[in-house]
């Protein structure tokens, strides 16, 4: 008989055990998914009226826990308490903007205009089944809500495969569901092992994966999608390395403020933050797959942009997470520690240039999972923290001359998730030609000006090359979780 496996989730910061929990055997994981496939059966023939009307009462559910997010958050992942109000905020509004959009998303597509005599036709938006969502740590209810609740509202019922490091995130989302009307072999938590998250994925009852996390995962993922029966369909959010331009006329205290972790640092209130969600390159520690993680800067502009942000970097306070007046917390583990300081001495051998005493920041030691921020200039992209994810408060800066050196430079790289520029198009019209040649050159999902990593769940969140493929929020977010059902009726036979 096999043994039990145990799941235990370590506090960053303490690095003492915060939860156990219990792997299910692979006999308990069919029974399971055998459950969601029968409940599917069921939830897909309660209106749509009444599933978003549930939606809505999840929203209450949810609002009604929510001041204890954010301390049992931050013990698990380690972020900030401060800034964890923001990642609520969010995921009730893109749960509320979600469920504003259903019923025009999935209504029937008639076709009445071009119809013949005696014809009828029309496209049904129609449920995949059951969804397994294999969720991440870094952001667990932003990006839970991208899929879960709009799988639910399709008609879909959904498996939920929380990271090991934030299980509780799962549970409370869950929790909120099932206490709205979502019967409850509709939406299941499971705690999985690699291993098991395989069988599950390869599971002929499983219809469709959405998976957020690294593209070693995702290829993991696409793998076994691959070798299971039939043709299931797969979502993949991955990595990024996403980059910033700064032209010369940018308005450079704001961008810098921008960059560094969004409005904190624009003279607004520790209180009025909570309830916003910007991500610089420094907010959460840098653990976003959307962080700003290189930027390129104008060279008439150069050294007064790098004395900013640096000037502004040093203001940080590295320390306890759990303490209101720290803003910037440890990273997830042990190993992502040591992987970011690597990343960071292998650019200094190779002649980078790092602008950060560390002694400004004494919680930053060997073994510990305090990184300090950084800054580097004279990077290039023969330099791994140039061209690879990192995952950290590191911010490599290089030096540009031209619009299409930026351009170039932003587009050499494996990953294309999101990319910002930064320029004065109120005033300067030559600046809005220059954004929109971005906007078309850019390889990439989603581009700003003057701002950055701003989900906002009316446009598409989609990425190309190493960042994945598919799409989660706006209406193209209910496209990816049903399928196309085409009705095609002749009235008249005679």
């Amino acid at each position: 008989m096999a043994s039990t496996q145990i799941q235990t989730t370590i506090i960053p910061h303490s690095q003492k055990p915060l939860v156990d929990r219990t792997y299910p055997s692979e006999a308990e994981l069919d029974l399971a998914i055998e459950r969601s496939a029968a409940a599917q059966k069921q939830w897909s023939q309660v209106s749509l009226k009444d599933r978003i009307a549930i939606g809505y009462k999840f929203i209450e559910e949810f609002r009604k826990t929510s001041d204890e997010v954010p301390m049992e958050l931050t013990q698990q992942m380690g972020r900030p308490v401060s800034q964890v109000p923001g990642e609520v905020r969010g995921f009730l509004d893109r749960a509320q903007y979600m469920l504003s959009i259903a019923e025009s998303s999935l209504a029937d597509v008639s076709l009445k205009d071009s119809d013949k005599p005696g014809f009828k036709r029309y496209i049904k938006r129609t449920p995949l089944g059951v969804v397994l969502v294999i969720a991440p740590w870094n952001y667990p209810y932003l990006v839970s809500i991208n899929s879960v609740l709009p799988a639910l509202i399709a008609g879909n019922t959904v498996l939920l495969k929380p990271s090991p490091q934030t299980p509780l995130t799962a549970e409370r989302f869950a929790l909120a569901l099932a206490r709205a009307g979502v019967p409850p072999d509709a939406i299941q938590v499971l705690h999985l092992s690699p291993e098991l998250t395989t069988h599950a994925v390869k599971n002929d009852k499983v219809d469709f994966v959405s998976f957020t996390g690294s593209v070693t995962g995702g290829q993991a993922v696409e793998k076994a999608a691959v070798e299971a029966r039939g043709f299931k369909g797969v979502a993949l959010e991955l990595g990024g390395k996403d980059p910033a331009y700064v032209r010369s006329d940018a308005d450079l205290d704001y961008t810098v403020a921008e960059l560094v972790d969004g409005p904190q640092f624009r003279s607004i209130s520790l209180i009025s933050f909570q309830f916003q969600f910007y991500i610089g390159a420094l907010f959460n520690s840098g653990q976003s797959c959307c962080s700003i993680e290189r930027i390129y800067v104008h060279e008439t502009i150069f050294e007064s942009f790098v004395s900013k942000f640096v000037e502004l970097t040093k203001k940080y306070k590295l320390g306890d997470p759990t303490l209101p007046d720290t803003n910037l917390g440890p990273v997830v583990s042990l190993a992502s520690a040591e992987r970011i300081r690597k990343q960071v001495s292998d650019a200094l051998k190779a002649g980078a240039k790092a602008l950060i005493p560390e002694d400004l920041f004494p919680a930053a030691q060997p073994g510990s999972t305090y990184v300090a921020p950084q800054v580097l200039i004279d990077v290039n992209h023969t330099m791994d923290v140039m061209m690879e994810e990192t995952f950290g408060p590191v911010v490599g800066i290089q030096k540009v001359s031209s619009d299409s050196e930026a351009l170039a430079l932003m587009n050499d790289s494996p990953y294309g998730l999101t990319a910002s520029v930064w320029t004065n198009v109120e005033s300067n019209a030559e600046s809005e030609a220059a954004f929109e040649k971005f906007v078309d050159g850019l390889e990439t999902g989603t581009v700003f000006l003057n701002r950055c990593d701003y989900l906002d769940a009316a446009l598409a969140w989609t990425g190309v090359k190493n960042s994945g493929r598919g799409i989660s929020l706006s209406k193209f977010g209910y496209d990816q979780l049903t399928r196309a059902k085409s009705i095609h009726m002749k009235i008249k036979t005679q």
